[in-house]
């Protein structure tokens, strides 16, 4: 399946702006739990997922890879991270500034969001924000795309 006119998405997020950009093309991705890792030594925290292609009209699948480095420490809250091949889906990533001290300046640190279906998140304590999202494939026909309206309720 091919996307005329359209080329692989590779995104860079180095502030809240940034991050919103890329927080609008994770929705809805999925994820197996296996395919988040941790590495602290390198402070980075990772993902293999497949994303609803949102600007392909949401018809389309494509797997991408997903990186933030910096990565002081990592937090999960009803999720099983490495738990084999269970399936979260993303809804959103967002950021928390640390609070700065007076007159100590901007503090770029503080803490990533990255909000689960089910009430799941996932917290990466940052040292500033440095994040990338890039496709690895092309474009697989969609089983499926999410209603949120629905979601919503009446």
């Amino acid at each position: 399946m091919s996307r005329p006119g359209l080329s692989r998405l590779k995104l860079a997020a180095a502030d809240p702006e940034d991050l919103q950009i890329l927080s609008a093309r994770l929705q809805d991705a999925v994820v197996k739990l296996k395919n988040f890792i941790w590495l602290p030594k390198k402070r980075r925290f990772a993902a293999v997922v497949n994303r609803l292609a949102w600007e392909d009209g949401g018809k389309t699948r494509v797997r991408s890879g997903l990186h933030f480095d910096g990565v002081l420490k990592v937090q999960s809250s009803k999720v099983k991270l490495g738990a084999g091949e269970a399936v979260v889906s993303v809804l959103a990533v967002g950021f928390t500034p640390n609070k700065s001290e007076e007159g100590g300046g901007e503090d770029p640190g503080g803490v990533i969001e990255i909000v689960l279906a089910g009430g799941g998140a996932l917290r990466l304590t940052v040292e500033c924000i440095d994040a990338e999202l890039a496709d690895m494939s092309g474009p697989w026909a969609a089983r499926g795309t999410p209603d949120h309206e629905a979601a919503d309720g009446p």
